[in-house]
């Protein structure tokens, strides 16, 4: 789907719940289809939207963000490593959300999963605690296939962190 397709879908979405889709709530959903993979903060966003659109608001943006999290357009995610929250658009032919991520503690990369990994555990879930499971969230921590490349030619193990690379998740 591209991007004019997705802006009408999230459009459309936004009308069916009673909102319009305003200049500043175009700006920012443009911001984050452009960088769908970039798993941006509000604050990422709302900086990218201001070159935009200049005289838009960090509260604005914040509350776009909250509205599309409610309507499922965007999940927030929350890496603990960093503490911020990050958004990404969610898939739009599930009833069930789900969102696993896998996260890099060399470089930083973050490549998301489209597959949900937890059916048998969900319904663990139901069996033992009659407990209905609509959405979870779940993050991999370790080293991209790039990184482990990148040890080996350097003469360390491929399944361990260098620590002369390592990143500062504080940074992500």
């Amino acid at each position: 789907m591209d991007k004019a397709e997705q802006l009408d879908r999230i459009s459309e979405q936004l009308q069916a719940a009673g909102y319009k889709l305003t200049a500043q709530r175009s700006a920012t959903v443009a911001v984050i289809l452009d960088h769908a993979q970039a798993h941006l903060s509000a604050e990422q966003i709302f900086m990218a939207t201001k070159e935009v659109v200049p005289e838009i608001g960090l509260a604005t943006v914040y509350r776009t963000l909250e509205m599309l999290t409610e309507l499922y357009v965007l999940n927030k995610v929350r890496f603990i490593e960093d503490g911020m929250t990050h958004y990404d658009l969610c898939e739009t032919d599930h009833d069930h959300h789900f969102h696993h991520h896998l996260l890099c503690l060399q470089c930083g990369a973050i490549e998301e999963i489209h597959t949900d990994l937890l059916p048998a555990v969900e319904q663990q879930v139901y069996d033992d605690y009659t407990f209905t499971v609509l959405d979870h969230r779940l993050t991999f921590h370790g080293i991209c296939a790039r990184c482990q490349q990148i040890n080996q030619q350097n003469g360390l193990p491929a399944n361990q962190l260098d620590p002369s690379r390592q990143i500062d998740v504080t940074q992500l």
